[in-house]
């Protein structure tokens, strides 16, 4: 009896196996454990330094277009946001934009880069390159928002500004794009390089400030003229040049993607210049290196979110229909009575959410998710623009308004007359 007994308790204990264990599926292989490709980390090292060479680009192409009291100001601001943003990026800002899983803000898991050692991997490429790349485009967004307010800010009320503005708008918005939790990219949200994330809500913050701190004091040719156009297009240049390594690295991998990717960036700014001057001659009879420098920034911008999903074809296309729309966004501002002082949403603004919706139009087929048609595509790119352009408008008018009326954040009239570098940095950018 004590056999059966044990043989009942044998059979119990074995039927499981005995049912399931001949006809079960066979457990799926795991995913092969990321390694690390030497090729794809070269090439992001070399990305990232391209990236960081458009900083410098943006200071002399903003500090060529201002007064000369105000171009050692301006610049200034470039290279203000190279120390404090990197800080801000190291501490907490790339934590809240690619860790954890919530679809709207990152967490605290990679404060300081806690966790993250020499063989952590981001695909590919180590993480610290992820780091590294990624971070450069915190810099430069923030900085972009600069030419909206040229010529009347404060330093101390800029430097408020930036720190919360990549805080609570810029971090958010890369982890809503970019992250693979982010509630944009999961409704399937094309931006290749940064339509949205970099360019369309640095131009909106730019014209929330600029409406909210007024005009420049000053009337005529005089508020408008030049300093250096010859700083401007040097920095065009040196904007193009890292602009290949802000679209060819976003795959973060050397393959085919970043060749056609790089390809592109070539052909839209080229196309858009043409056009850009072009219009120019024909609506003032002249044809100005100023036209041409923002032609070619237009045509960048229009071509950051498609860049690696578009063909050649595409970024022609995507050139000619940038350059009339921004021209006359550009034209606009005298009309609606606000002083974007370098055309940071002219350019910025209005250029990536064009270039945002016209990576729908024409993205290769291959890149549209399958399951949704181009025409949801189109609309899933028209939401992205709105949401990102509406978050960073209204959380952009509560900074400035709140900086403004705490530690201020327009300079007084008397300091802005006199110019800013004096005022403000006790220097001159001209020895005359």
């Amino acid at each position: 009896m004590k056999i059966a007994q044990k043989l009942i308790v044998l059979l119990i204990l074995l039927l499981p196996a005995l049912i399931w264990g001949q006809d079960a599926a066979p457990a799926p292989e795991a995913a092969p454990a990321p390694t690390l490709d030497k090729g794809d980390t070269a090439w992001m090292i070399v990305a990232s330094t391209f990236v960081f060479f458009m900083i410098p680009g943006l200071a002399l192409f903003y500090g060529g277009i201002v007064r000369s009291k105000n171009v050692l100001s301006t610049m200034m601001h470039s290279f203000i946001a190279i120390l404090v943003l990197t800080l801000q990026w190291t501490i907490l800002g790339y934590s809240l934009a690619f860790s954890g899983d919530n679809p709207y803000v990152g967490d605290f898991g990679f404060v300081l880069l806690n966790g993250i050692t020499d063989e952590t991997l981001e695909g590919t490429i180590p993480k610290y390159i992820h780091f590294l790349f990624q971070g450069m485009f915190a810099l430069i967004t923030p900085a972009l928002i600069s030419g909206a307010i040229a010529e009347r800010v404060k330093l101390s009320g800029y430097i408020v500004f930036i720190l919360a503005w990549a805080t609570l708008v810029y971090d958010p918005v890369a982890h809503w794009v970019w992250s693979g939790n982010g509630w944009l990219f999961k409704k399937t949200a094309l931006d290749f390089a940064g339509g949205t994330v970099v360019h369309l809500i640095s131009g909106i913050a730019g014209l929330a400030a600029a409406i909210v701190l007024g005009k420049r004091k000053g009337e005529g040719p005089a508020l408008i003229a030049p300093n250096n156009l010859t700083y401007t297009l040097i920095g065009a240049g040196f904007l193009w040049f890292g602009w290949f390594g802000f679209n060819a690295g976003s795959g973060l991998a050397t393959n085919g993607q970043a060749a056609r990717a790089f390809v592109v960036t070539l052909i839209a700014p080229a196309t858009a210049g043409v056009v850009w001057l072009l219009i120019e001659y024909l609506h003032t009879k002249k044809a100005t290196a100023l036209g041409a420098a923002s032609g070619i920034v237009a045509g960048l911008v229009v071509i950051t979110p498609a860049a690696g999903f578009v063909d050649a074809t595409g970024a022609l296309l995507m050139g000619i229909i940038v350059s009339p729309i921004c021209y006359g966004a550009i034209l606009l501002k005298g009309k609606l009575g606000y002083d974007d002082s370098l055309d940071a949403f002219g350019i910025h603004g209005v250029g990536g959410a064009i270039g945002a919706v016209l990576t729908g139009v024409f993205a290769l087929a291959n890149y549209i998710p399958e399951g949704v048609t181009r025409g949801d595509q189109i609309l899933v790119q028209v939401i992205s623009v709105v949401a990102t352009g509406a978050y960073s408008i209204v959380v952009s008018l509560i900074l400035v308004f709140i900086i403004e009326k705490t530690i201020g954040f327009r300079i007084s009239e008397e300091k802005e007359i006199a110019g800013l570098d004096s005022e403000i940095h006790g220097e001159k950018g001209y020895i005359i």
